[in-house]
């Protein structure tokens, strides 16, 4: 069972292989990258559900790699990881648009359960704009049909 499609970036191979192996283990698809370079030839919009990146890597770093893919699929989950946490960079993933900001080390049930609670809130989400969508359908049909039958009611007498 494919529980979505993730996207791991790290410079590290020893932190990029234990998510990986973690995440696969637990059912998502996971592709991997070395940097933001390489993560952006990778990246591809609505193919990933989400992103989990260093914030200081060789090339491009995570908040440059953070504003390229914000800026071609905004819904995406992004998370920053960090082994040199500070709250400017804290601050400046959020704003950028991260879903949260982790600090290494970290326990890797704890971005499960980010990762699960996020693609579960935008499931949510996606329902209610359908479910507002087919209420405003109907709304917008019962007039039409109302005037229709007393067309028709005026017709048929």
């Amino acid at each position: 069972m494919n529980k979505g499609r993730i996207l791991i970036v790290d410079d590290e191979d020893i932190v990029l292989q234990n998510l990986s192996d973690y995440f696969v283990n637990i059912g998502f698809d996971v592709a991997t990258a070395h940097d933001g370079e390489e993560a952006l030839k990778t990246y591809v919009p609505g193919v990933f559900d989400c992103v989990i990146a260093d914030l200081l890597m060789p090339r491009m770093d995570g908040i440059a790699l953070l504003e390229a893919v914000k800026r071609r699929d905004d819904k995406v989950i992004f998370i920053m990881i960090t082994g040199y946490p500070s709250v400017d960079s804290a601050v400046d993933a959020m704003k950028i648009g991260a879903f949260d900001y982790v600090i290494k080390p970290f326990k890797m049930e704890d971005i499960q359960i980010k990762i699960e609670r996020a693609l579960n809130t935008r499931k949510a989400e996606e329902s209610l704009r359908k479910m507002t969508g087919l209420m405003w359908g109907l709304i917008l049909s019962i007039p039409l049909w109302l005037i229709l039958g007393i067309i028709l009611g005026i017709v048929w007498k």
